[in-house]
């Protein structure tokens, strides 16, 4: 084979995969983008879902002693008591 004739089909193979590889970066690069947007966007009330939560939420059904004590101390219950009594 020819030396030019080598030497430009190495370009045309080497000018091709830069053009591939330039597309596939520049895809790569807008889906990312797409996606990062999609995740930093304002969060809409009732469309984000919350993660977490309680492991055994039926022990808040009903109060215990504890609780309803210190519920107490907050609404001022039992200053109210004493001072009926």
């Amino acid at each position: 084979m020819d030396p030019d004739t080598t030497r430009t089909v190495g370009l045309f193979a080497g000018a091709l995969s830069l053009l591939v590889m330039l597309w596939f970066i520049s895809q790569r690069a807008m889906k990312n983008r797409m996606k990062m947007l999609e995740d930093n966007a304002p969060k809409i009330a009732g469309d984000d879902t919350l993660e977490g939560g309680a492991r055994n939420p039926q022990q808040f059904d009903e109060p215990d002693d504890d609780a309803l004590d210190e519920m107490a101390k907050l609404l001022g219950d039992e200053e109210d008591s004493s001072v009926e009594a």
